[in-house]
């Protein structure tokens, strides 16, 4: 079992964090073991975290403007899914190269590209003249995004140490999980404020002061480290893991909507060849001594291993818990997109009390903590779906509330302690590859969960919508939310049992 103290010591002898590189005030490798070790500064964590919050934003914003883009640029509904495609395939399939590159050119430097192709593609979203042009820029989104997603991970893997390292991963999770709970809220009031008259494109205009001021803090306030004597990118990898990627994710995320035609189950077959053999070359890299994409030996550690399927089912309940949710809100209830949003507040605060507590709820219970997490998000989906069938389609949707504070006092529970104790145990000099791995399996269970859900829940709906038949999908779905937690509480207890306080 890997203790804390082993983990400061490999953060000491892999870092690869140069002394020459750190900015006044930022902590260098951990001491050796015994040396007192000096407070770190936050900084870095907040300029990364901010980083990392625009960027997963943008995943869940984009919904919000649907109705402003089809008045005002005329988008059908083939455009519309593509603003969500282009992003989603550009982002999940380009996410391990994006670990990988930072391992070898240096994660801060990675993530500053990433910041800045981030901000000019948010840019140009929001300047665009035409849904040809915003779905051009949608995809550089998501690849940009993908390079500055991994490095938030790798550098506080190689910045914090101990107790600190904690704190840091807890707050990843609470910024991970912020930017899905009040996607939809940030977007109704930005949307409602129509700044200068610009109505829809301030959800991606918004992205351009931020990422400068992330991009003006970077070089002052986060050190820079990669991982020493490994040099070289593994090319066949990139082009057989992105393919392969590429092979899962189209499919699932347009296959519902274009009726499941031939070619998306030809691609959810070849994905299989193509992903075995990125395996295969992985290995053989290792064997021989050289650089694969992804090293072999992260999967040596049970807590990776269980951990990243654990990522994969748990992470296709949230994507398609707020996809129904919203649904339900606005179709099956006729709010506005600022109103649905509003509605998210109470789940928010759920999830931020429980994300204060987390921590102190995995000191105590170690893995359990997740499980109890699964099984308090299993209880509030039925009591959310009893609520929603009781009050049909004319009821007050406030009742619901009392279930969503539930419900996102569950997903607290799960999101802010899960990075670390996945991520524990994954030497720094791996940090963003494993940090890229970690993230694929993200939004893969993004993207599954949004297909197999969105079967469920526009089976019901019918050929021919209507608020009841939306309100019938919402129960129906959150009873196989329930049950996909159910597995994520089964899938926790193969990780590996930390010692725990009595």
């Amino acid at each position: 079992m890997t203790t804390e103290a082993d983990l400061d010591v490999k953060a000491g002898a892999d870092t690869g964090v140069k002394g020459a590189d750190v900015p006044p005030g930022v902590p260098q490798a951990a001491p050796p073991d015994g040396a007192p070790a000096a407070k770190p500064s936050y900084g870095a964590l907040l300029v990364v975290l901010a980083g990392l919050f625009i960027t997963n934003l943008d995943f869940f914003i984009v919904n919000v403007a649907i109705p402003s883009l089809q008045t005002n640029m005329h988008a059908t509904a083939a455009e519309i899914q593509l603003i969500a495609v282009t992003f989603t395939i550009g982002l999940s399939a380009l996410l391990i190269t994006g670990g990988r590159l930072g391992d070898i050119y240096g994660r801060r430097r990675v993530y500053s590209i990433g910041v800045a192709l981030f901000t000019l593609a948010s840019l140009a979203c929001g300047i665009a003249q035409n849904m040809g042009e915003l779905i051009v820029a949608r995809g550089f989104q998501g690849a940009a995004a993908a390079l500055v997603i991994p490095q938030v991970l790798g550098i506080l893997t190689t910045t914090y140490s101990g107790k600190h390292r904690a704190v840091a991963f807890n707050a990843y999770g609470i910024a991970l999980g912020a930017a899905a709970v009040f996607g939809q809220l940030i977007g109704g009031l930005l949307i409602r404020a129509d700044v200068f008259g610009m109505d829809w494109r301030t959800i991606f205009l918004i992205n351009v002061p931020i990422g400068v001021l992330v991009l003006v803090l970077t070089p002052k306030l986060v050190p820079e480290s990669k991982s020493e004597g490994r040099t070289g990118l593994d090319l066949i990898g990139v082009l057989l893991v992105t393919a392969g990627l590429t092979a899962v994710v189209l499919p699932l995320v347009i296959g519902r909507e274009e009726g499941w035609p031939a070619w998306t189950w030809l691609c959810m077959a070849a994905a299989v060849p193509l992903l075995a053999a990125f395996w295969f070359s992985q290995r053989r890299l290792a064997a021989g001594g050289k650089s694969p994409l992804v090293s072999p030996s992260l999967f040596h550690d049970r807590a990776f291993g269980i951990g990243s399927v654990t990522i994969l089912v748990y992470f296709s309940v949230m994507a398609s818990f707020f996809l129904v949710l919203a649904l339900y809100l606005q179709q099956g209830h006729g709010t506005s997109a600022l109103e649905s949003g509003l509605l998210f507040v109470p789940l928010g605060l759920g999830f931020f009390v429980a994300s204060a507590m987390a921590p102190k709820f995995a000191a105590k219970l170690g893995r359990q903590a997740l499980a109890l997490g699964a099984l308090v998000v299993a209880a509030g989906d039925v009591a959310f779906a009893q609520t929603a069938s009781a009050l049909g389609t004319t009821g007050s949707v406030g009742w619901c509330v009392p279930a969503m504070v539930v419900c996102g006092f569950g997903m607290g529970l799960v999101v802010a302690p899960l990075t670390s104790l996945v991520l524990e145990g994954v030497a720094p000099g791996h940090a963003a590859a494993a940090s890229g791995v970690f993230s694929t399996g993200q939004e893969m269970g993004n993207a599954l969960g949004i297909a197999v859900i969105g079967v469920v829940f526009f089976d019901q709906v019918g050929e021919h919508p209507s608020a009841q038949g939306y309100t019938d999908g919402f129960g129906f779905s959150l009873y196989v939310q329930a049950g996909i937690c159910l597995l994520v509480a089964v899938l926790v207890q193969f990780l590996p049992r930390k010692a725990e306080k009595g």
